[in-house]
């Protein structure tokens, strides 16, 4: 094996993947080598550059300042979930798309990278079931409201209130946040939020919580599924707090980033003056200096295995699912295997003609929808489909008819086969397939944040609720617990009653 520069100790095999759920035992002991004479660390590894692992970059130097070496780890391309694809010199989003008005960091990101928002283009959804197009939008909103009710009652409106109910909670982090408070696991996080309550909706389904608001099954079955079909690849078994998010996350008041929202990523890694290594991370393995202290190796893949330099901590900001090839030697006692697999879905970006005969409209000239959502019907071989836009609008733009040519993207459970595409398009010159370890499946154990002194999980948060805005909530936690947890902090850490004891400070 060989050693990078500045490389130390090594040795050992490797040992099973081991991961996310422990007892936090150790936490007691996190503050043992607090550094209460202000010196900072000497280096900090990320590993992984999506948007979690590029926002912790940005909190982590913010938090410790420009002494600190910030080296963060990539095996792919910047961005993760934020990706793009190339059809005809013009790049489309193939990853995460689109953004809530309420993501507070992302907008403030945004703005500190003097980014720009992407002008939107209108048009209407609809709701397939395999047979027939069962609910759809029209170009007045009282009429929709109307359709809404006639066909489930005031389903929608207790949806909607339970909804902004549980999001007027969850923006509480960023004042806990803006304050300096920080959480050792999601689960301490979620009940400073919203008590039991937010705790038993990441033990329940969301259908048993939705019924017991009197949400109808009908509207559970024809709005809710496809709304969850399309934005997590699952069923409404999904766990209810991921529910709330992604229903959230269905809102009108949406955006995106004028050039891709990778360039987020890309931008955060910038400001924080961090060093980029194109590599896969294969181990991190424990390192005990005098006093006990506890650093941190990494192996990375190559020719040979390298071993890294000693890290004062490292932040782990990639799923560590089943298949994950991350290893953590010498870890006494050793960490348990992660729970739980993520669940896949693909992304498919088509160049062609929409076959609008599917939906029982045989003149594509008449077909006056922008994008199809599905129900959980056993036929149905996508989730969704929708005609999508350049992450760079031109003010000429315009959207296409479904009788011309134009660029869609395909949401499924699995790579459609050569039939498939010839089923839903009528011709198409190219179909680009990404496929996304996306989200846990549900059901999956919940993972803590800090695994042991000085080693942080980001990525944890994803069995909570999934979107880009979670992980730079998870981010700005990670760094504040590194932060608080060098520095002998413990007072800003899992605090409870936060609420009223923000209230006295202010």
């Amino acid at each position: 094996m060989r050693r990078l520069p500045g490389s130390v100790g090594g040795g050992g095999g490797f040992r099973p993947l081991l991961a996310a759920l422990l007892a936090l035992s150790s936490a007691s002991s996190a503050t043992a080598s607090a550094h209460v004479d202000g010196t900072p660390p000497s280096r900090i590894a990320v590993v992984g550059a999506g948007i979690g692992g590029s926002a912790a970059a940005h909190f982590l130097r913010r938090h410790f300042g420009a002494d600190v070496q910030l080296d963060v780890y990539e095996k792919g391309e910047v961005g993760g979930r934020l990706s793009t694809v190339t059809v005809n010199r013009e790049r489309y989003e193939s990853g995460g798309a689109v953004l809530h008005s309420l993501n507070l960091h992302m907008r403030d990101f945004v703005e500190q990278l003097g980014l720009k928002y992407r002008r939107g283009v209108s048009g209407k959804t609809a709701v397939f079931d395999g047979a027939e197009v069962i609910l759809e939008e029209t170009d007045w909103y009282l009429l929709d409201l109307f359709r809404l009710w006639w066909r489930y009652g005031i389903s929608f409106i207790r949806l909607q209130m339970w909804v902004e109910e549980i999001m007027e909670k969850f923006v509480r982090i960023y004042k806990y946040q803006a304050h300096g408070y920080a959480f050792s696991s999601v689960e301490d996080l979620l009940d400073s939020l919203g008590g039991s309550g937010f705790l038993n909706m990441t033990r329940r389904p969301l259908s048993d919580s939705l019924l017991e608001l009197g949400v109808s099954q009908r509207f559970i079955d024809e709005v809710v599924a496809p709304v969850i079909r399309l934005n997590y690849g699952q069923n409404v078994s999904v766990p209810a707090f991921v529910g709330a998010v992604s229903l959230a996350g269905a809102h009108s008041n949406l955006w995106a980033v004028e050039g891709g929202n990778k360039l987020v990523c890309e931008g955060l890694l910038k400001t924080a003056n961090a060093n980029l290594v194109p590599a896969r991370v294969t181990s991190v393995r424990l390192l005990r200096s005098a006093g006990d202290v506890l650093q941190y190796q990494l192996s990375v893949a190559g020719e040979e295995e390298a071993a890294t330099a000693a890290y004062d901590a490292v932040v782990l900001a990639a799923p560590l699912g089943s298949g994950s090839g991350v290893s953590f030697l010498d870890f006494d006692p050793p960490l348990e295997p992660a729970q739980g697999d993520y669940y896949g879905m693909v992304a498919t970006v088509v160049h062609g003609y929409l076959n609008t005969s599917l939906f029982g409209f045989p003149d594509p000239r008449l077909f006056p929808y922008a994008g199809v959502l599905t129900t959980a019907a056993p036929a149905l071989f996508f989730n969704g489909v929708a005609a999508v836009y350049p992450v760079n609008v031109s003010l000429g733009f315009r959207r296409k008819g479904a009788h011309e040519a134009g660029v869609y993207k395909v949401f499924s459970p699995k790579v459609l086969t050569r039939e498939q595409l010839k089923t839903l398009f009528r011709s198409y010159y190219s179909a680009q397939a990404t496929e996304w370890q996306a989200y846990p499946r549900a059901g999956s154990t919940a993972a803590p944040v800090e695994m042991r002194p000085g080693l942080y999980y980001l990525n944890g948060v994803d069995r909570a609720g999934g979107a880009a805005e979670m992980s730079a909530v998870a981010a700005k936690n990670v760094a504040l617990l590194a932060y608080h947890r060098w520095y002998g902090r413990s007072l800003q850490v899992d605090r409870k009653d936060l609420m009223h004891r923000i209230k006295t400070e202010l």
